[in-house]
């Protein structure tokens, strides 16, 4: 649940940036950069903050909630 959750948010992140630079500012696609970026870090680092914040908050890794049902 932890991996598809994280895939969410970003698609979720990028989809907002981007309809907010359209309407708003040119300068939110530097957060649509930042996403982009931290998905390219997390590659090499295996290191997610907003993983990090979704495992504090409770949701489970798709390895430890069990087979799905």
């Amino acid at each position: 649940m932890l991996e598809k959750t994280l895939r969410l948010i970003a698609g979720v992140f990028i989809i907002a940036s981007l309809i907010l630079s359209r309407y708003h500012s040119e300068y939110w696609l530097l957060f649509t950069g930042f996403v982009g970026l931290n998905l390219v870090q997390s590659f090499f680092t295996d290191w997610c903050l907003m993983m990090e914040i979704l495992k504090a908050v409770g949701v489970k890794s798709c390895c430890e909630a069990g087979p799905a049902h």
